[in-house]
């Protein structure tokens, strides 16, 4: 995938991640699209260790992995900067 689509698919799993998962973070529209880049990536390695595919396109399973990813990036962080 090139970087126009991997950022495309990151914005719109950060901002789902962070719809599904409410809370007090102070990122802004960078930090989600990061969020949800390497979300992205995280829900792809996952789901390609678990036989599923990955993260290869703009498709429903692609996302599926792609908010899967994001919201436990958003976790961590939020466990990392003590917003839990």
């Amino acid at each position: 995938m090139d970087f126009l689509t991997w950022a495309i698919l990151g914005l719109v799993a950060g901002i789902l991640a962070k719809w599904l998962m409410p809370g007090p973070d102070s990122g802004g529209l960078i930090m989600t699209i990061l969020l949800g880049v390497v979300g992205a990536l995280v829900g792809g390695r996952i789901a390609g260790f678990m036989g599923w595919g990955g993260v290869n396109g703009l498709n429903l399973p692609s996302l599926a992995f792609a908010i899967g990813g994001s919201m436990a990036v958003l976790l961590i962080y939020r466990i990392i900067t003590g917003k839990v």
